[in-house]
C-alpha cells in the first residue's frame, strides 16, 4: 500500500503512534455511538428474546417505561460503554494494522487487483481480536437488559455471573459472537472502503482531495449508512443467537438457535438496522473525524499502478 501524502501530517503512515491514533478513534467512534442507542438496543434485546411480550419497537419501549421508567432504558450503559470501548480499539487499530500487513505482503499490483479480498481478510482478522475483548462486558450487557431483577448495574451483574458460571459466564457467548461480529466487521470494512470509492468516482463532481474536510465527511457518513444496513442484515440472526444465549445461562449456541427457528432468528430486524445503519454512519463520521483533528496520513484512492496498466497494455 502507497504511503499517504507526508505533507502536514503529525505522523508517519504506519508508525506505532499512526496505530495508538487510529485506536483512540475506534475507542471514540465504537464506545460513544454503541452507549449512544442503548435504549433502541435494550428493546431490541428484549423483543429477540421474549417477542411474543415485546411485539415490536413501540410496544417494546412503552413497556419498558411502564415497569423500570426512564431510567430502565438506560440499563446496561456501563458494559456498554467499557465493552464496545475496548473493542473499538481492537477493531480500527488491529484492521489499520492488518491492512498495511497484508499489503506489504501482496504487492503493490496484487494490492490493487485484490483490494476487496485485502478489506475482508484484514476486518476479519482484526474483529477476531476485538471480539474476544467485547464478550465480557457484552454477556453483562445482555444479562442486565434482559433478566429483569437479576441486577440493575455492572458492579451487581459481573460478580454475581462469577460466583454462578466462573470466568466461562463471560466467554460462553464469543463464539457466537464471532459468528455475528466477524461478517458484520468484513461488510462494514469493505462495504464502506468500496462504496467510498464508487462515490467519489461516481457521485462526487471533483477528486477526494480537491474536497474540503466537510465534504469528506459527508462522503464519509453517507458510505458508512450504506455499509450499516447491509452489516445489520449479515449478522442478525447471530445477533438474535448471542442474547438469548446470555440471557439462559445453560443453553448453547446451537441449542438456541434450534428453539429460535428460521423466522425467530430475523425478529428485531427492523430495529438492528435502524440502530446498526445510524451507528456505524456515526462510527465511520467519527473515526474519520479523529484522524482529520490528528492529521493522521491516509494513503491515496486506489489506483491502477503504472506497471499493471503496462502490463495490461493500457498505457502508450
Amino acid at each position: 500500500m502507497q504511503n499517504a501524502d507526508s505533507a502536514d501530517v503529525s505522523c508517519e503512515f504506519g508508525s506505532t503512534k499512526y496505530y495508538a491514533l487510529c485506536g483512540f478513534g475506534g475507542i471514540l467512534s465504537c464506545g460513544l455511538t454503541h452507549t449512544a442507542v442503548v435504549p433502541l438496543d435494550l428493546v431490541k434485546c428484549r423483543i429477540q428474546v421474549d417477542p411474543d411480550k415485546y411485539k415490536s419497537i413501540g410496544k417494546g419501549f412503552s413497556l419498558t417505561l411502564k415497569e423500570d421508567g426512564a431510567r430502565g432504558l438506560a440499563k446496561g450503559w456501563a458494559p456498554t460503554f467499557i465493552g464496545y470501548s475496548m473493542q473499538g480499539l481492537c477493531k480500527f487499530g488491529f484492521y489499520e494494522m492488518f491492512k498495511i500487513f497484508y499489503s506489504d505482503m501482496l504487492g503493490e499490483e496484487n494490492t490493487y487487483l485484490w483490494r476487496t479480498s485485502l478489506y475482508l481478510a484484514a476486518s476479519a482478522s482484526a474483529e477476531f481480536f476485538a471480539d474476544i475483548a467485547l464478550a465480557p462486558m457484552e454477556a453483562c450487557k445482555v444479562r442486565i437488559q434482559t433478566c429483569p431483577g437479576y441486577a440493575n448495574n455492572l458492579r451487581q451483574c459481573a460478580p454475581k455471573m462469577f460466583a454462578e458460571e466462573g470466568v466461562w459466564a463471560f466467554y460462553k457467548g464469543v463464539v457466537p459472537l464471532w459468528m455475528r461480529q466477524i461478517p458484520y466487521t468484513m461488510m462494514k470494512f469493505a462495504c464502506f472502503e468500496r462504496t467510498v470509492e464508487l462515490l467519489y468516482k461516481h457521485v462526487v463532481p471533483k477528486p477526494r482531495a480537491d474536497c474540503t474536510k466537510a465534504e469528506q465527511l459527508i462522503v464519509t457518513f453517507t458510505a458508512g449508512y450504506i455499509a450499516g444496513v447491509f452489516c445489520a442484515i449479515v449478522s442478525h440472526p447471530a445477533d438474535s443467537v448471542v442474547s438469548v444465549l446470555n440471557k439462559e445461562s445453560g443453553s448453547t449456541a446451537v441449542q438456541v438457535l434450534k428453539k429460535l427457528g428460521p423466522k425467530g432468528v430475523w425478529k428485531g430486524l427492523v430495529a438492528r438496522i435502524i440502530m446498526i445503519g445510524t451507528l456505524t454512519a456515526l462510527q465511520w463520521f467519527i473515526y474519520d473525524s479523529v484522524k482529520v483533528y490528528f492529521r493522521l496520513p491516509r494513503p491515496p484512492p486506489p489506483e491502477m499502478p503504472e506497471s499493471l496498466k503496462k502490463k495490461l497494455g493500457l498505457t502508450e
